[in-house]
């Protein structure tokens, strides 16, 4: 593990420098403005200071961006035409444990992840210590400690609905790091950071080289991908001014598309129902000076072999040289094993990212771990609430790894 911080004018120059030192597989840990040290330092403009850290023999995880500032002006249009969603309630989780006893356990492990950030910009590395002199039963108690520890990392992540097989496989990962005596700060540092690794860079949509980026947005109906692309094309449409194009595939939902065209008309965008992949072919001609083309796709079910065939026939119908990608939208309030049936029916997808939505109606975020380890996709974007353009940023894996970890929000 190389952790290390950068420093420049920007949070780009910073990620370009960690780049040319360590190269192109690199997981950014935290961003922090950074004030120049002296009596004067703070007169002078403030830096920003990225600290990265890289995983010697792994090298999967693609870029990140940077969440743009947001935009206000139309945000009570938006309020005033999104539609509430429905809320889906899971079943709770077995609860089989002493939660007496790990109350205390718990108050310490979030006073530690408090301060866990600083102590990895610190680039802590377990130390070897000298044999000690603690006697025998001194030592069996310290032995017994760092297993109790352990254990209540390990019921925090299954509390946050984290598979047990990943679970336990980061408890296996950390415990061949643990060396007699190891402080518990150093325990917990060792597993927030190859939770991070594990969850790698957020993928969001980034403008195509040449030709206008075709983005489909795919999953099951009552996720939320109709207001899901509304907040995006309004996060390209306003901040950052690009030109976009909305298209919906969705003629089995009429709402659906009267929606989306709703957000259009608000956005000042074109708009397109498409009923063949001529159509789309033809859409994607008319706008190939626009930098997105946003498609929603038919929300169905994992088990109609039908609308699978038609989503496919539509992701595999434009040219070559046309820059797509697709995007996964699933719901963290649905249960893992429906999610597992679900991305599973999507397997036949190269390369797709994934967002999730609906993190305002779930108190676990174990999901987004399990997911991203089941399918080794890349995470995009979260969603937490109904309004436009509010309630929608890139994934963050700092954070969410703390919440995992039982740290606060």
């Amino acid at each position: 593990m190389i952790i290390k911080k950068y420093t420049a004018k920007t949070e780009e120059e910073a990620v370009a420098q960690a780049k040319a030192e360590l190269g192109e597989n690199i997981v950014v840990m935290n961003v922090k403005a950074a004030r120049k040290k002296g009596l004067f330092g703070f007169l002078k403009k403030a830096q920003t200071e990225v600290t990265v850290a890289k995983e010697e023999e792994s090298g999967r995880y693609p870029g990140a961006a940077k969440k743009a500032p947001e935009e206000t002006s139309l945000r009570e249009t938006f309020r005033q035409v999104a539609k509430a969603a429905g809320m889906e309630k899971e079943e709770p989780a077995e609860e089989k444990r002493d939660y007496n006893a790990r109350e205390e356990d718990h108050s310490l492990l979030v006073e530690k992840l408090d301060t866990l950030q600083s102590m990895i910009e610190k680039k802590l590395q377990a130390e070897e210590e000298e044999p000690s002199k603690d006697s025998e039963p001194e030592a069996q108690e310290e032995d017994n400690e760092m297993m109790r520890f352990i254990k209540l990392l390990y019921n925090t992540m299954v509390d946050n609905e984290v598979d047990e097989k990943y679970a336990g496989q980061i408890i296996d990962e950390m415990e061949k790091n643990v060396k007699p005596n190891l402080p518990f700060d150093h325990a917990l540092a060792d597993v927030y950071q190859k939770m991070i690794l594990k969850f790698g860079k957020a993928v969001p949509i980034e403008k195509g080289t040449k030709t206008p980026r075709v983005v489909f947005f795919v999953g099951p109906t009552g996720v939320g991908k109709t207001t899901t692309i509304a907040k995006i094309a309004s996060k390209f449409r306003l901040e950052q001014k690009k030109k976009v194009a909305l298209m919906t595939a969705d003629t089995y939902r009429i709402a659906a598309a009267e929606q989306l065209r709703t957000y259009a008309n608000i956005l000042e965008v074109p708009f397109r129902v498409i009923y063949s992949v001529e159509e789309l072919r033809d859409g994607v001609q008319d706008f190939m000076d626009y930098d997105f083309i946003l498609v929603d796709m038919a929300g169905h079910s994992p088990n109609n072999p039908t609308l699978r065939d038609d989503m496919n026939a539509f992701l595999g119908g434009l040219d070559k040289d046309i820059e797509k990608e697709v995007h996964l939208v699933l719901s963290a309030t649905t249960k893992y094993k429906d999610l597992v049936n679900i991305t599973n029916s999507y397997d036949g997808i190269e390369d797709y990212k994934i967002i999730f939505t609906k993190l305002d109606e779930t108190t676990t975020f174990g999901n987004l771990l399990n997911l991203k380890l089941h399918t080794g996709a890349g995470l995009s974007y979260i969603t937490c609430g109904q309004n436009v353009p509010d309630d929608i940023e890139v994934f963050n894996p700092q954070k969410t790894v703390k919440q995992l970890l039982g740290g606060r929000k």
